[in-house]
C-alpha cells in the first residue's frame, strides 16, 4: 500500500471520529435547541409548542442514543445538517452556504497573499543573509506576528477607517446597494474587504517570512546547493530551483493547515469588522446557543482541515519523490 493510500485511510478514520464527537458534544450539553428557542418566549408557550419545535428541529431526545446516532449519520449522508435556531426556519446548510463565499474570498485570498509574500521575502533575506534587510526585517516580522489579530484590527479600524475615513469600517457591502454581478457591487465588496484583508496579511506575513528564512538558511548549507553554485548556474536558478524548492517543503504543512482553517475565518477579525463570514457566524451561533449551526460549522472546519492536510501530503509526494520510496 502506498504512502498516500495509507494517509487517506487515516483521514477517513479521523473524519469518522470527528463526526462522532460532533454528534455527542451537543447531546452532552444541558437542554436542546428547542428548549433554547422556547426560553426566549419566557415560558409563554406550553408543552405542545415544545413538541412542535422539537419536530421542526429534528430533535429526538426521547429516543436511544444509538438510534439518534444512526439518524444523524443518515441525515449527513443526505446533506441534512438540521435547521438553524438563529435563522429559523432556514436550513443550516443554506445558512453556511450564504456565509462561506465571504470567508473564502476574504480569508482565502489574504492567506494566499501573505504566504506568497512571506516565502519571497524569506528567500531573499536568507540569500542575502547578514545584509541590511536581513538585519532589520526578521525582528520586525517577529514583532508583527506576535501582535494579536484583534488589536491590529482595532488599530487599523480606528486609524484608517474611523479617523481617516479611507475605507468602510463594518459589513461586507453597503446597505441598500443592489446585489448582483455588477461592477458597482463588486467594487463595493472589495472596498469593504480591504481593511480586514490587510489585517490578516499584516499579522500573518511575519510568520511565513521568518519560517522561510530560517529553513532557507539551513538548506543553503546543503551539498547539492553548493554543487549547483560550483557548476556556474545562474544565481536565480540556484536560489529558487535548488534552495527555495526544498526549503518550502516544511512550510507546506503549515500552509495547508491555514487553508483548512480558512473556512472558519479569522474569527476575531470578522467580529471586529462585523464581516458576514463563517467566523462571525460561528460567534453568533455560540451567542444564540444555536446548536445545529454550531455543529454544522464545526463539521465544515474539520472536513476542510483534513482535506487540506491530505493535499499537503500529495504535494509532499509530488515535490519530494523520496516520500513514496521511503514509505511505500
Amino acid at each position: 500500500m502506498s504512502y498516500l493510500a495509507r494517509r487517506f485511510g487515516f483521514y477517513l478514520v479521523t473524519l469518522w471520529v470527528a463526526l462522532t464527537i460532533n454528534f455527542l458534544l451537543p447531546r452532552l450539553m444541558p437542554g436542546n435547541p428547542a428548549i433554547a428557542l422556547l426560553a426566549k418566549f419566557n415560558g409563554r408557550l406550553g408543552p405542545q409548542a415544545l413538541k412542535a419545535i422539537e419536530v421542526a428541529f429534528g430533535v429526538h431526545v426521547h429516543e436511544s442514543l444509538l438510534t439518534q446516532y444512526a439518524q444523524y449519520l443518515g441525515q449527513l449522508a443526505h446533506g441534512n445538517l438540521g435547521v438553524s435556531l438563529t435563522f429559523f426556519p432556514e436550513p443550516v446548510g443554506q445558512v453556511i452556504a450564504n456565509a462561506l463565499p465571504w470567508t473564502l474570498g476574504l480569508v482565502g485570498t489574504a492567506t494566499v497573499i501573505s504566504f506568497a509574500l512571506g516565502m519571497l521575502v524569506g528567500v531573499y533575506t536568507a540569500w542575502h543573509r547578514g545584509g541590511a534587510l536581513d538585519t532589520v526585517l526578521p525582528p520586525v516580522f517577529t514583532m508583527m506576528y506576535g501582535l494579536p489579530y484583534f488589536w491590529v484590527a482595532l488599530a487599523i479600524l480606528y486609524l484608517v477607517g474611523f479617523d481617516l475615513h479611507w475605507f468602510p469600517i463594518s459589513g461586507g457591502y453597503t446597505d441598500g446597494i443592489t446585489q448582483g454581478l455588477t461592477m458597482n457591487y463588486f467594487l463595493d465588496v472589495i472596498n469593504h474587504a480591504v481593511l480586514p484583508a490587510f489585517t490578516i496579511v499584516l499579522t500573518a506575513l511575519g510568520y511565513w517570512a521568518v519560517n522561510m528564512r530560517n529553513t532557507m538558511i539551513t538548506t543553503l548549507s546543503e551539498d547539492y546547493v553548493t554543487m549547483a553554485s560550483a557548476k556556474g548556474l545562474k544565481e536565480r536558478a540556484v536560489m529558487f530551483g535548488y534552495a527555495a524548492r526544498n526549503a518550502i517543503l516544511p512550510n507546506l504543512t503549515g500552509f495547508a493547515m491555514s487553508l483548512g482553517f480558512v473556512v472558519s475565518g479569522a474569527i476575531l477579525t470578522e467580529i471586529v469588522f462585523s464581516y458576514p463570514g463563517v467566523g462571525y457566524m460561528l460567534f453568533q451561533a455560540v451567542e444564540q446557543e444555536d446548536y445545529p449551526l454550531i455543529q454544522g460549522l464545526l463539521l465544515l472546519i474539520v472536513i476542510a482541515v483534513l482535506a487540506a492536510n491530505f493535499i499537503a501530503d500529495v504535494l509532499y509526494a509530488v515535490l519530494d519523490p523520496r516520500v513514496n520510496k521511503e514509505r511505500s
